[in-house]
């Protein structure tokens, strides 16, 4: 069985925040892993969906629970291009989840602005990987709505 890496699993994130951007939402992609396979895939959809509670991050791991029947991700790792919200990193504690691995930090948003920690205890965090390709995607989109704004 052929082992893949972090940086791997992050290139399948950002295809999903490519999709986003697609469609004009903020570019965040996500992946689930469970023993080295993709469970599930989601990117942002809160304005296709008119649901602020559809992050990336929230429908991957929705994705994943059904995919392995069951609330609990504590054999999975959780890929995202952007750090998790505040409201995703409770549902991440919430799932129990083995890994959180993401790209570009949220200096405005991100659930490390939060002194109480918000993730599982058991919970192993890596952070950084990609992470110039992913704050790319969210710096464009951006750059491309205040551009849209001064027209």
């Amino acid at each position: 069985m052929e082992l893949y890496t972090d940086e791997y699993f992050m290139r399948e994130a950002l295809k999903e925040a490519a999709k986003a951007l697609a469609i004009q939402e903020v570019p965040v992609g996500a992946v689930v892993v469970c023993k080295n396979k993709i469970i599930a895939r989601a990117h942002n959809q809160t304005e296709k969906l008119t649901d602020a509670t559809a992050h990336a991050e929230m429908l991957a791991v929705t994705a994943a629970a059904n995919h392995m029947g069951s609330k609990y991700l504590s054999e999975c790792t959780l890929y995202v291009t952007l750090e998790p919200c505040v409201m995703c990193a409770g549902a991440l504690h919430w799932v129990q989840l083995q890994k959180l691995v993401y790209g570009a930090s949220d200096l405005q948003r991100g659930y490390s602005l939060v002194s109480t920690p918000l993730l599982h205890g058991k919970t192993e965090v890596v952070k950084g990987v990609n992470a110039d390709e992913s704050r790319q995607y969210i710096d464009t989109f951006f750059k491309t709505i205040r551009e849209k704004r001064r027209q």
